[in-house]
């Protein structure tokens, strides 16, 4: 495996100091198809493992609230109710996406972690005065209790939770 993987570094640094197109720069084992990599049975048993891993019940993750759902699953909820605020363009919207999922699953039924798209639902962004993504709101017994911007550690979340979680 070293020497393969020697060989791929050598190759890739050639690809660089020569003057090659990058159509035809050699290619690292790692960037080369699927197919070319196995065995077509050994392909069909890896995607059917991977559709296998997302399909199956696994820890509970934020759900997704709309325009017309909002009033439902945030304003009338029993329990406090996290709202991230994303666009699918937003890099911190993308690094933040995962924590929201493990606070989900970290604080259970204490709490409802939900994912409100503000490109396609910007009504209730509009509302709420979202002016920069990604924003965290906490709302509890149908009001905003707490806000959140920008892409910050889980643990400044969990703080703002614990604030108002039973």
């Amino acid at each position: 495996m070293a020497v393969l993987q020697a060989s791929a570094n050598r190759q890739l640094a050639s690809a660089f100091t020569s003057r090659r197109t990058p159509s035809t720069a050699p290619t690292a084992p790692s960037q080369r198809p699927l197919s070319s990599l196995v065995q077509r049975g050994q392909r069909r048993a890896i995607l059917a493992k991977a559709a296998d891993t997302q399909s199956s019940a696994g820890p509970k993750n934020a759900g997704t609230v709309t325009d017309e759902t909002f009033e439902e699953l945030v304003l009338k909820s029993k329990v406090p109710v996290l709202v991230d605020f994303w666009a699918p363009w937003c890099g911190p919207c993308r690094m933040i996406a995962p924590l929201i999922d493990e606070l989900a699953a970290d604080y259970g039924d204490k709490i409802v972690a939900l994912k409100l798209n503000t490109d396609e639902s910007p009504g209730i962004a509009t509302e709420y005065g979202i002016r920069s993504i990604p924003t965290v709101m906490l709302f509890k017994d149908g009001q905003k209790m707490d806000t959140v911007i920008g892409a910050v550690p889980k643990s400044t979340l969990e703080q703002t939770l614990d604030k108002y979680v039973d």
